[in-house]
């Protein structure tokens, strides 16, 4: 499949040996789950740390600990790599404790390969959300991000452990053709499987052994943060990490549904109680982030009492609406709602240079997943999805032209033109942040104009 082939596009321009950071940017490695930020342009920072974060604290998914158990060596090499592009004193893998056979595993091959100076695997505590950069920053190296900032502010760069794979296949010059997806729900088959990009996701959810899909919705990514999807109609980009498939009638799917404007009626019955802040964790990592009182706001018309901007300080966990509010009500989406109304006026958050402590009751109100999945309804579905070698060949794959942070690619084929897996198909605009794309599979292209760049296999 496409990870095995060559990057057609990968020619030695200038008559010597393309450097580790062209590599990663030929070969279009971008963060493998979240926002897709380009990977070339996160490590053309230099760092003191670089942070490997195997948390996966969403429940169900289990991506990142079976590429660590399976491909080890790979991704310490891509990761101690991206260590020493960054110019990083020291490599730090997060993974949760709990873990105990990964953790052992990832301990010795580090030995093995001779980076234990280098190469260090810390434990995290089984909580969420362990794997948000500003918590795993601090929970490894003890620095606070500040408000409104990123993880270089404090000298660190964090990638996960799917990217830190692709950055070694980068060094291989392999382009990011395939993707790894966990498929869990209320299903008779959990599973994890690497498919091409752009498969279409419908194909992929027949995978769990349902045919039928109009009795069940679609979380596209983790219970926690992940959307309802839409429609069956979307396709697998490098962004893709996990498909929960419950039945439409599940209480989570209800509270994912719900609109802007049924949340605000809602939102009314807001009685302050505070637990909202109390488990929020930006708020417990120092920031100024409260959303009881932008409920507050909202339901009492104090458009000029508080400073609301400190809702662009929230990091969309939604811990508040899916497991802290005891009636059910939905601060996460107030914060939605009052970002937007500042959007339209044009106000935005003015970060303060400042130092950041934690508050001091912490580390007592950190949330175990056993609880959070209990609180989901997800308690009997917390089941394996182990790593199954499925060969998934469909016929036409559709390749996200925006499927990172950035500008949309420019095609560099058109239709009718043959492509091999691996080849590239669509380039990084001049002087703009993107990432290129590659055919996932050999064959005709047939479509360039719209949203993707469709390619039928050959037969």
């Amino acid at each position: 499949m496409g990870s095995s082939m060559k990057i057609a596009s990968l020619r030695d321009k200038g008559g010597g040996k393309l450097s580790l950071l062209d590599l990663v940017r030929e070969a279009g490695v971008v963060g493998a789950g979240g926002a897709g930020f380009p990977t070339h342009v996160k490590l053309s920072a230099k760092a003191e740390y670089i942070l490997l974060n195997g948390a996966e604290c969403e429940p169900l998914l289990r991506v990142d600990q079976q590429l660590m158990a399976l491909y080890p060596e790979e991704i310490i090499k891509g990761f101690e790599a991206a260590g020493r592009l960054a110019g990083a004193e020291k490599a730090l893998i997060g993974i949760k404790g709990k873990h105990k056979d990964v953790v052992s595993t990832l301990k010795e091959r580090i030995d093995a390969l001779g980076l234990s100076d280098f190469v260090e695997v810390r434990e995290l505590k089984d909580a969420y959300p362990a794997g948000d950069e500003q918590v795993l920053v601090y929970e490894l190296t003890g620095r606070v991000v500040p408000e409104g900032g990123i993880p270089i502010h404090v000298g660190c760069v964090v990638i996960n452990s799917e990217t830190a794979l692709n950055i070694y296949h980068a060094s291989m010059k392999r382009a990011v053709t395939e993707k790894y997806i966990t498929i869990a729900g209320d299903i008779p088959k959990r599973l994890t499987v690497k498919v091409p990009v752009g498969t279409p996701m419908i194909e992929v959810l027949k995978l769990s052994g349902i045919e039928n899909f109009s009795d069940f919705s679609v979380i596209d990514g983790g219970p926690m943060m992940g959307p309802v999807m839409r429609s069956m109609e979307a396709y697998v980009t490098k962004k893709t990490k996990g498909l929960v498939i419950l039945k439409k009638q599940h209480p989570l799917i209800k509270r994912k549904t719900t609109s802007l404007e049924q949340a605000k009626r809602v939102n009314k019955s807001c009685e302050q109680c505070r637990m909202c802040t109390d488990l929020c964790p930006r708020y417990l990592l120092g920031h100024n982030l409260q959303p009881h009182k932008m409920m507050r706001v909202t339901n009492y018309g104090l458009q000029d009492a508080e400073d609301q901007t400190m809702v662009y300080l929230c990091s969309q966990c939604n811990l508040c609406e899916l497991f802290s509010c005891p009636i059910g009500l939905f601060p996460k989406s107030n914060h939605q709602y009052l970002k937007q109304k500042l959007i339209e006026k044009n106000i935005r958050h003015t970060a303060v240079p400042t130092s950041f402590e934690p508050r001091q009751n912490r580390e007592y109100r950190l949330v175990p997943s056993k609880r959070l999945v209990a609180k989901l309804g997800l308690h009997h579905l917390d089941q394996p999805a182990p790593m199954i070698d499925i060969t998934l060949e469909p016929e036409v794959v559709y390749i996200a032209k925006s499927q990172h942070v950035g500008a949309p690619v420019i095609p560099v084929v058109s239709v009718g033109d043959h492509v091999d897996a691996g080849q590239l198909i669509g380039k990084i605009p001049e002087n703009s942040l993107g990432a290129a794309i590659h055919a996932s599979i050999s064959g005709t292209v047939i479509e360039t104009e719209n949203a993707y760049i469709a390619i039928r296999r050959d037969q």
